[in-house]
């Protein structure tokens, strides 16, 4: 692999330090090639132990009585595998003695050669999988190092951001609707919550990882949230056709919570139950049905669906039934029709884990609950930068109005 072509100069000095401030795009992009991991791997080792002779820059706290100091830095370079990378190498002067010296890391480097067939080979696999922690460690083996101290700088960066997710203050917002839909990692379920604001801003609120869609850990995820600062009463949710996270709505919420099912998910389920060439008929039926303006005429039509399909099969007809109502609730809120897109299927959510899918979708080795915590609420973090306003937002504060005249009929949710 070559080296990143426009950022030789910018990561000569570049440590993990540069590395963790970048966008998740940049650090996947510094992973694509090992060398310039290498590398700065290679600068975080000098400056460890530049730290440790002459202090942190611009601490007035200096080792050994202030007797090493900072003075610039030379070019040099280590071998990777068969290639000869460019690197700047921090001077450090001894006072005492008024010479500068050569970092004894950077001595160490100099001595490998070669790096074996195994160290090159488990780069290049840890980087395959997108494994930050196997890199480290193979490279840290690779030049005869401690591989803690480097190896722990990318874990804790991870974790004060998946700390500061979980953590953030919600109470700033104002949300109007929450979506909440599931993803597998790795045999795992993370359940994942969406809120959209009333300005048509998309927050990822809070994830939890269960092994099912079952509602206790959907419930105490929303009691979370609440906890942040978060109104979970008066809100519309979409959720997918789960009886769990319906169950947990409704715990957390009050009997009287507004659901709008996911249209989509709904008629895979009739879809599952009918024969192939059955499929299409019904689904221009479906769907014409929904597009019907009114909540009395979508409800006829969805109703005359079902009386045609009984007789081929009683299970599709049943689906149809089930749900109906939730299946309409955006028409008897009466909202318009331009945000029925938005609103009336889980699309959303889907968006999201589509990008939380181009972060993550390169690690196959789930190790630990811990790393998938700390995978996910970066991947989410970095979406969230992305994630454009809801089509037509600006109708939102009408959407807004129906949702509150609805719980205020409906008395204070419990």
């Amino acid at each position: 692999m070559e080296p990143l072509k426009g950022k030789s100069t910018e990561e000569s000095r570049a440590n993990l330090d540069w590395l963790s401030e970048q966008p998740i795009d940049v650090k996947m992009e510094v992973m694509q090639s090992h060398l310039s991991l290498c590398r700065i791997i290679a600068n975080q080792i000098m400056d460890e132990e530049l730290i440790k002779l002459a202090g942190e820059r611009y601490s007035r706290e200096k080792p050994f009585e202030g007797r090493y100091s900072r003075w610039g830095s030379n070019p040099g370079s280590i071998r990777i595998g068969d290639q000869r990378v460019k690197v700047e190498v921090p001077r450090v002067r001894d006072m005492t003695r008024e010479e500068c010296q050569t970092l004894e890391s950077y001595q160490r480097m100099r001595e490998v050669d070669q790096m074996s067939d195994q160290i090159v080979n488990g780069v290049i696999k840890g980087l395959s999988v997108r494994d930050y922690e196997g890199v480290i460690d193979h490279m840290s083996e690779g030049f005869g190092l401690s591989k803690s101290a480097v190896s722990r700088r990318f874990v804790d960066n991870t974790r004060d951001e998946l700390q500061a997710f979980m953590e953030r203050d919600l109470s700033g917002y104002e949300f109007l609707a929450i979506f909440i839909d599931g993803k597998s990692l790795g045999g795992e379920q993370i359940i994942i919550a969406l809120g959209v604001t009333e300005q048509g801003k998309k927050i990822p609120l809070e994830f939890v990882q269960a092994h099912s869609e079952k509602a206790e850990p959907v419930a105490e995820m929303l009691r979370r949230i609440k906890g942040r600062g978060v109104q979970v009463e008066d809100v519309l949710y979409i959720l997918d056709g789960s009886k769990g996270f319906r169950k947990a709505v409704k715990q957390v919420c009050g009997e009287h919570v507004l659901v709008q099912r996911c249209t989509y998910h709904k008629f895979e389920n009739i879809k599952s139950y009918l024969a192939e060439d059955e499929h299409e008929k019904a689904k221009t039926d479906y769907y014409k049905a929904l597009s019907l303006e009114s909540y009395e005429d979508a409800k006829s039509s969805l109703l005359e669906l079902e009386d045609r399909i009984r007789p081929v099969n009683i299970s599709a007809a049943n689906s149809i039934l089930e749900g109906l109502e939730e299946i309409l609730t955006l028409h008897k809120l009466g909202v318009n029709q331009k945000l029925w897109r938005s609103f009336r299927t889980t699309n959303c959510i889907e968006s999201l884990n589509s990008q939380l899918g181009k972060y993550i979708r390169k690690v196959t080795n789930w190790q630990s609950s811990d790393q998938r915590h700390r995978w996910t609420a970066v991947a989410m973090l970095e979406s969230e930068k992305k994630m454009h306003r809801i089509g037509n937002y600006r109708l939102l504060p009408l959407m807004k109005k129906a949702i509150l005249l609805h719980y205020n009929n409906h008395g204070a949710a419990t």
